[in-house]
């Protein structure tokens, strides 16, 4: 049976793309497929053919205009750059999300709702309008289920120290926290609804979700004593492509070279190339590598004059499923869309990145021997170099990536939400969705 589908996303590249996938793979199936998000997504979802519903009270802090709106966050780090994102980008815009769903509802009385994590707009949806929900991780599960390190990139307690850190760091956490909940229960309580405790924080995208489909594998989340029941890795959930060719220089170029680089800096902290660019076309130009540097639309002509060795290719966009194909070595400075599909190819990880949760998705990569973290936003030409020779030469990095990739080919996630999603009670398992095991040890 058709429905109406509303898929609701914050307006970064990282939490919109993943979903499309999803969404095309339910248009192509007949149902209805309609999008709430912001004004400068109209063009991608015109591209896709889906109705666009744009923020209305909403204000749209995304990627591109963060550090304009915003100029002071620039000089935040750790804890007060995390209480001032979830204030300020997450928080305040939430009951503006809410109040234009509720209006989308009137014209379009969607069956369906489908969200990323990050959307706190969807516990007060679920309870206002009651449709079957379905919340998406974009990025490593954090719920505190398991009892997981907590954030600012720590990696599972070893010691009795270890775990002394990690309590200290849990009420660090948590304190940061508490003005950004204290605003969002004053929100739930003009509603009628019951607050919420900060030690719940992270629970609230699986708690109102029919099914909280995480993209990934339990080979890539730490080891947890338990999952709720709801929760179901799904395998990497990655853009929808069509159309998808290399640039026909870079064509000729793969073939000249054994080994072959990719350089991303992602799509939100592309901005200032000295941050990882530069450092890394610095220490690689010139070598017995091909360099292939993506950049987002930033920068790349200014890149280009500054690095014309033969052995460097600088280009705005390059489809990264079809050039992981042919790639030996990812540096990039950590998001988990592009890691995972690295993964996924066999490709091994130098990871640069500490902002925006991305300690936390690079802690990941060390801990299970993935690549190497170099624990800096700022890496030298020299740290790269070191940690290139070092992935390059040692076998045991592709070894463990080999394990992870055989992991991630063993789910096709379309195939997983489907199953899921037509289950006709939310706590009936599916027949698609048999449990997985989580790793106990690295």
């Amino acid at each position: 049976m058709n429905q109406r589908i509303l898929f609701a996303t914050m307006p970064f590249d990282g939490h919109f793309s993943p979903l499309t996938s999803i969404a095309m793979h339910l248009k192509e199936q007949g149902h209805d497929v309609r999008w709430y998000a912001g004004p400068s997504y109209a063009s991608k979802l015109a591209s896709l053919g889906i109705p666009h519903f744009p923020f209305q009270r909403a204000r749209e802090v995304s990627g591109e205009n963060i550090a304009d709106v915003f100029p002071e966050r620039a000089r935040l780090k750790g804890p007060k750059l995390l209480s001032f994102d979830m204030e300020q980008v997450f928080v305040a815009n939430v009951e503006h999300h809410y109040r234009d769903i509720l209006d989308v509802h009137e014209t379009f009385p969607f069956d369906v709702f489908v969200c990323d994590a990050a959307l706190y707009a969807a516990p007060l949806v679920a309870a206002k309008l009651s449709p079957r929900m379905y919340s998406i991780g974009v990025g490593p599960f954090v719920a505190t289920a398991g009892d997981p390190p907590p954030f600012f990139g720590l990696k599972p307690a070893r010691t009795m120290v270890d775990k002394l850190v990690q309590r200290i760091a849990r009420v660090l956490l948590y304190s940061t926290m508490k003005r950004g909940v204290k605003t969002y229960n004053g929100l739930l309580a003009s509603e009628g609804l019951p607050p919420v405790k900060v030690a719940e924080w992270f629970d609230l995208s699986h708690r109102c979700a029919t099914y909280f489909f995480q993209s990934g594998v339990p080979g890539f989340d730490f080891p947890r004593r338990d999952l709720p029941g709801n929760v179901k890795f799904v395998g990497p959930l990655l853009p929808y492509r069509k159309g998808r060719v290399l640039p026909v220089g870079l064509v000729g170029k793969l073939g000249e070279y054994q080994t072959v680089i990719v350089i991303s800096q992602g799509t939100v902290d592309n901005t200032d190339a000295e941050k990882l660019f530069a450092p890394a076309l610095e220490a690689l130009k010139g070598g017995s590598h091909l360099v292939v540097a993506t950049t987002g639309g930033k920068n790349t002509e200014e890149l280009r004059r500054r690095y014309p060795e033969a052995n460097v290719v600088v280009e705005d966009f390059i489809e990264f499923d079809l050039l992981f194909e042919h790639t030996d070595l990812f540096i990039c400075n950590g998001g988990y869309g592009s890691i995972l599909l690295a993964l996924s190819k066999g490709v091994p990880v130098l990871s640069a990145g500490v902002r925006e949760g991305k300690n936390d998705i690079n802690a990941r990569i060390d801990y299970f021997r993935f690549g190497i973290d170099l624990k800096t936003e700022r890496p030298t030409p020299q740290k790269i170099a070191k940690g290139v020779g070092r992935l390059i030469g040692d076998k045991r990095f592709a070894q463990n990536v080999e394990r992870i990739r055989a992991e991630l080919e063993t789910y096709l996630p379309l195939d997983l939400i489907d199953g899921f999603m037509a289950a006709e009670d939310a706590d009936e398992p599916s027949a698609l969705g048999a449990s997985r095991t989580y790793q106990t040890a690295v």
